[in-house]
């Protein structure tokens, strides 16, 4: 079960690293006499987000696992504080049945952050970063979008009992659309990420996590092509 009270924690370290506001340094904190929004009421409404009940996979232990590959990954982004604020939103809405979940997300971020004391450039990569999940695809040089995607995607690279449940939770929230539906969209998204020059962009994820995930999205293509011909 996730920590809340470590998430928020977390929450108020990144949003410090990013402003030089002393209102986000105790997670205890209170809205200061200039009225200034309490900082952790926007972890408590993420975490609301986190918790709703049409996620299987993308919950609140994603949100930690991602977070700590962000932190594994820290030495490679440019503003790893940004990147760990990017994770916070990446998934912050999430509707099984809706395409534009990234974009929403974005424009939460854009949203919230100013009001938490981001600033407008900071805000605008935030955004970007969580944009960028939509294709896992950054340009070169990247550093920040490299430690984003890496860490979004470090899932594929894990050992079978924990991609067979990954795959499991992902389709639960597609529990609405028909087997040869998913079969074929999820292939899609597959054979999209095998596709890729590289899974990983980080050195750690090339050489840690890529020879695995690509086993992984080799052999569960394979399942759900077999799957598709019942004689096979």
């Amino acid at each position: 079960m996730a920590d809340l009270d470590d998430l928020r924690s977390r929450w108020l370290r990144a949003l410090r690293g990013t402003t030089d506001d002393s209102r986000h340094s105790d997670p205890a904190s209170h809205p200061d006499p200039a009225g200034q929004p309490d900082p952790v009421r926007y972890a408590d409404a993420l975490l609301e987000r986190w918790q709703e009940p049409q996620r299987r996979y993308h919950t609140l232990a994603h949100l930690t696992a991602v977070l700590d590959r962000v932190d594994v990954l820290a030495e490679y982004a440019d503003e790893p504080d940004l990147v760990r604020l990017a994770a916070w939103f990446h998934d912050a809405v999430y509707a099984p049945d809706r395409s534009e979940n990234e974009e929403r997300s974005a424009r939460l971020a854009e949203r919230a952050l100013p009001e938490a004391g981001v600033s407008g450039a900071g805000t605008a990569e935030v955004a970007r970063l969580v944009r960028l999940t939509v294709t896992h695809d950054p340009a070169p040089g990247d550093r920040n979008g490299e430690v984003l995607c890496d860490a979004d995607l470090a899932i594929l690279a894990a050992p079978p009992a924990a991609y067979a449940a990954y795959t499991a939770e992902v389709r639960e929230e597609y529990h609405f659309v028909p087997n040869d539906a998913f079969r074929a969209g999820r292939s899609a998204v597959l054979r999209q990420l095998l596709d890729l020059p590289a899974l990983f962009r980080t050195p750690y994820g090339r050489a840690e996590w890529e020879p695995t995930a690509r086993y992984n999205l080799t052999a569960e293509l394979e399942m759900l092509s077999t799957a598709e011909d019942p004689a096979s």
